[in-house]
């Protein structure tokens, strides 16, 4: 009698399980896929909440299985992916805080992450992300009184603010909000979205990466994934605002996290219903219950530096383009969970008032707009790359 495909693949599991029990006290196991998961790339980010600093292993793939950290020789930690490789043109980003240095080794179908870390380095802590397939590794600070090394050249680069993604809403078969006369959201933003990314191509001399350059339709999750991928340092989603009332004008900007206000609730569910065009909405359960607080971990480093980015585009829009300031606000938007980096969704104003609408249409308004985020982001890249980004008023 042949044994039944599910049976084989539960034997295999349990099989790494109990391969791996001599190293770890558990590895946490789902059920077999059958691909094999490649390792694309290793990227660090700093969580300034927590001290945290946050390893992702970028996949092509949701990784079957893995271990927790063990100790190795004095300083190291190691963690074993199985039924994963390693790809030929893996790009192995520079490490920061308490990770000196570390390797990748494949062999026998599975590869082994081994981080040196300073001295008074406790056991990292390795879970999923919520949002994607891949796996991070939450390093802890050193211990209080530990000496610090420096390496001027990792603080240099990871210091440059190099890799801006602008992300023009909707598209597609989304049009967005339609305002006055049938103008669409998903035009205005794209417009304002080019003009921005050539002012910071021309004058601050950064990479700029699009999560659309034409009428796409794009999933909410796969912009953020864009983002990161690309190395992005910043995340900026362009939107126009809608409302029952033709009276409602203005802008403002949002950073990620829970809603303090009805309207903001509003304007995130607005925002977020586009999941009912995409082909699988369940992606999305990730972003609520106790996987949410894992997630949660990897973007609280860069909540502050979201708020600071947003209070300037606030504070130029109300100074540089006189419009109503509606204030900077938090929220639950799906589009900046899914992006790794300081992430801002700007509301440029309500297409649905006949004034405000004749401005977000015309070429004049979507450059006064466009460079009242161009001159933000310039004063914010200055206080980021001098290490005064954490710094940066709140409203």
């Amino acid at each position: 009698m042949r044994t039944p495909r599910s049976a084989i693949s539960f034997l295999i599991t349990a099989w790494v399980v109990l391969l791996g029990a001599g190293a770890t006290r558990a590895a946490l196991i789902t059920p077999l896929s059958e691909e094999v998961s490649v390792i694309e790339r290793v990227s660090f980010a700093l969580s300034s909440r927590t001290g945290h600093t946050i390893v992702r292993i970028h996949t092509t793939g949701k990784v079957d299985a893995f271990s927790e950290a063990r100790s190795g020789e004095t300083g190291t930690w190691s963690i074993v992916l199985f039924r994963t490789s390693l790809s030929p043109d893996r790009q192995l980003d520079a490490s920061i805080g308490p990770v000196s240095a570390y390797r990748l080794d494949e062999a026998d179908g599975q590869v082994e992450l081994r981080l040196t870390v300073q001295e008074g380095t406790e056991a990292p802590t390795v879970y999923r992300d919520g949002a994607s397939t891949d796996i991070l590794v939450a390093v802890p600070p050193p211990r209080p009184g530990m000496p610090t090394p420096v390496n001027t050249e990792q603080a240099a680069g990871r210091w440059r603010l190099d890799t801006v993604v602008i992300d023009a809403g909707h598209g597609g078969k989304d049009s967005g909000a339609v305002g006055h006369r049938g103008l669409r959201e998903k035009d205005i933003v794209l417009s304002v979205a080019k003009k921005l990314g050539a002012y910071l191509e021309e004058l601050l001399d950064v990479n700029v990466v699009y999560t659309r350059e034409d009428d796409t339709f794009i999933p909410l999750h796969e912009r953020g994934r864009l983002a990161n991928e690309a190395g992005g340092k910043l995340f900026i989603s362009l939107h126009t605002n809608s409302a029952r009332s033709a009276q409602a004008h203005g802008a403002e900007t949002f950073f990620v996290g829970l809603h303090k206000t009805e309207a903001a609730r509003q304007v995130m569910e607005k925002e977020n219903e586009v999941i009912q065009l995409e082909d699988d909405p369940t992606v999305y359960e990730a972003f609520r219950g106790p996987r949410l607080i894992q997630h949660t971990l990897t973007q609280s480093g860069y909540i502050r530096q979201s708020e600071a980015l947003a209070s300037i585009i606030q504070g130029q829009f109300t100074d540089r383009v006189g419009r109503r300031n509606r204030g900077v606000k938090q929220a639950g938007f799906y589009v900046l969970w899914s992006a790794s980096m300081p992430a801002v969704l700007v509301e440029l104003g309500f297409i649905t008032n006949p004034d405000e609408a004749r401005f977000l249409a015309s070429d004049d308004g979507q450059t006064y707009l466009a460079s009242a985020i161009f001159r933000s982001v310039r004063e914010f890249k200055d206080a980021y790359e001098r290490g005064l980004h954490l710094t940066l008023s709140n409203p």
